[in-house]
């Protein structure tokens, strides 16, 4: 489980091992992936790029990349395995339950029966040379409560076996974060939070359960870099121009008005001393909780530069947070 440390910009893990309270999360640098005709990752992309950046963030201190055996159908898993392997001071994050064809390139289904889970391991070590996952999560979000004690009876024999250190449920609804905390190895709840969405239910269940909580869409999943305008639209491969239900941040392509107008109330707040936007985001989340675990996306070396550069400067102080707090409405 989670251990608070003296700084608040490092976090102890199960394992032990302190790391920098950040990771890269690495959907965008897996490349295209379709359901259909409905764009699924985040544009084309350079993987000798990817691979450098990956170099950067490690050689700036990041020690956790996370990343979902369906990314770019496979794609992801297989750079992280190019740029890092079997290097045991590095916690490679992987996740299951999402079928894709690496030829295709086409979404095939989602599954959770315990063959597919052993196939999809088995694949993911293969993908990223290594000996054993550090953290393996259940990819499904809305999966049925009663239903998934089966898998993660066999996140537990995967455990005894070796082949994985540690699981978790990628999820954002709380009654499915509790359902497993008592297990031995179950560690981690990833789940959308950022300042436009603070989730105090699910902060609830990760402190008293002693999780950690490992952050999706930190920075609204580029609407909290500050680079998008209201008529700048994303390319015709991005997830972000699918008309797809959970995507509240961006509608047709570009941002959301009534998100912008939500980040113009907090902007300045934001990038109070000396941060950026992108770092002030991230700072805002360290300062929710002792327990919260920011992923990032990047896909070139200055997002990582700039994600990173976040540590220097720590978490918000109090009297931003509560500014914060006034201007979007948080209880």
């Amino acid at each position: 489980m989670l251990t608070k440390t003296a700084s608040p910009t490092t976090i102890t893990l199960w394992n032990g091992r302190e790391i920098p309270r950040l990771g890269m999360g690495c959907w965008a640098i897996g490349g295209p992936f379709f359901a259909g005709d409905t764009p699924l990752g985040w544009g084309e992309v350079d993987d000798d790029e990817s691979v450098e950046g990956i170099h950067r963030a490690i050689a700036l201190g990041i020690r956790f990349f996370d990343t979902a055996s369906n990314y770019g159908a496979g794609h992801s898993e297989e750079v992280l395995g190019r740029a890092i392997g079997n290097r045991d001071d590095i916690i490679v994050a992987t996740k299951f339950g999402f079928a894709t064809d690496p030829e295709t390139k086409q979404a095939t289904g989602a599954f959770a029966d315990e063959a597919f889970i052993r196939r999809s391991v088995e694949t993911s070590l293969r993908r990223h040379k290594r000996d054993r996952l550090d953290l393996l999560q259940f990819h499904i979000n809305d999966f049925p409560l009663e239903q998934s004690d089966a898998v993660f009876d066999t996140l537990e024999a995967l455990r005894a076996e070796g082949k994985i250190d540690a699981f978790g449920w990628s999820t954002d609804h709380p009654d499915r974060a509790a359902r497993h905390a008592g297990r031995k190895g179950f560690v981690s709840i990833q789940h959308t939070m950022n300042v436009f969405e603070p989730v105090p239910e699910m902060i609830a269940v990760v402190e008293q359960k002693g999780l950690i909580s490992i952050n999706r869409g930190p920075l609204a999943m580029g609407l909290l870099t500050g680079k998008f305008t209201a008529d700048k639209a994303v390319g015709a491969k991005d997830v972000r121009g699918a008309a797809l239900e959970w995507m509240v941040y961006f509608k047709d392509g570009r941002m959301a008005p009534e998100f912008a107008a939500r980040l113009d109330a907090v902007r300045d707040l934001l990038k109070s001393g000396g941060r950026t936007l992108t770092q002030g985001a991230l700072a805002w989340l360290w300062a929710r909780s002792p327990r919260t675990f920011p992923i990032p996306g990047f896909r070139t070396v200055a997002q990582v530069e700039e994600n990173a550069g976040a540590l220097e400067k720590g978490p918000l102080s109090a009297a931003v947070m509560a500014e914060i707090d006034a201007a979007l409405g948080h209880a």
